[in-house]
């Protein structure tokens, strides 16, 4: 929704980007009114309404009544339209029909307060973003991602479109998780698109729940195996604190995971190098 807004209103300024976060926290304040009137060209994202503050401040610099400027403001914030002196007043300062229907639309409207704050932790952020990206990624990653799948999303570029196509074929039966999945994924596309890319999990290096960068790449976390559960990955981080494991037998005592992670582990190769107990067989000598 965001997105497309910033499609739609074309930004070039910071100010720009403060009104947008006005408009996408309104309630028919964009769809259905300021974004018609940008697309039909009546209005553009300096003229719009978007945050409330924007009403009393233009009907002032139009010569209306500074009292009657702010109560209209507040009777349009709140979704409550013009009382017909305002609309009156409105008129007579030659406020723009397009201008008076709209307040007559909007249902809520945002402080510019507000939406100034919102942006100015975004610009934050995206600063990272661009100039240390994978540390962003690391961290979006291990703070915002909602299904995020090691086996789906770190086993290279080339596999992701291939999940990714298939769930675009599937779009209309995906599950909850495979559609927040695809929201992650996209992510992780842009990341490779900027050239990079993931380690393969290390049992001994990786985090229960953090992503780190390491070498300029991103460690996954435990937790993103699919089937992993917190528990069991906190129990995995503890335990190789006390060293290497001489078996599976002997890891699985240790972090008390449970069989089907067990099972994970084996299928995606974290314990392939382990034989199964601490007993030595006659054949392998």
């Amino acid at each position: 929704f965001a997105m497309q807004m910033v499609i739609d209103a074309k930004p070039t300024s910071f100010s720009h980007l403060i009104r947008i976060s006005g408009l996408s926290h309104g309630t028919d304040v964009w769809l259905g009114n300021a974004k018609d009137l940008i697309m039909s060209g009546q209005a553009t994202i300096d003229t719009a309404i978007c945050c409330r503050d924007d009403i009393m401040i233009y009907l002032i610099q139009k010569g209306m009544d500074k009292s009657l400027s702010f109560k209209t403001m507040e009777s349009v914030r709140k979704g409550k339209g013009l009382q017909p002196e305002m609309k009156e007043a409105m008129k007579e300062a030659q406020v723009p029909d397009w201008y008076i229907d709209s307040c007559l639309k909007i249902k809520y409207m945002f402080p510019k307060a507000h939406a100034a704050a919102y942006v100015m932790m975004a610009w934050r952020i995206a600063w990272f973003k661009v100039y240390y990206p994978a540390a962003f990624y690391a961290a979006w990653f291990s703070i915002r991602a909602k299904a995020f799948s090691y086996e789906d999303m770190c086993q290279g570029e080339a596999h992701l479109h291939q999940v990714m196509e298939d769930f675009r074929n599937r779009k209309d039966e995906l599950t909850n998780t495979e559609a927040l999945e695809l929201q992650d994924m996209r992510l992780v596309e842009e990341m490779y698109e900027r050239g990079i890319e993931f380690m393969p999990l290390d049992l001994f290096r990786a985090r229960a729940r953090s992503f780190q960068v390491i070498d300029g790449k991103i460690m996954p976390s435990l937790q993103s195996i699919d089937g992993m559960g917190p528990i069991a990955a906190i129990a995995i981080e503890e335990a190789v604190k006390g060293g290497t494991f001489l078996s599976r037998d002997e890891f699985r005592e240790k972090t008390k995971c449970p069989q089907a992670v067990m099972d994970k582990l084996t299928e995606i190769g974290l314990l392939s190098e382990l034989p199964q107990s601490n007993q030595i067989s006659i054949f392998d000598l």
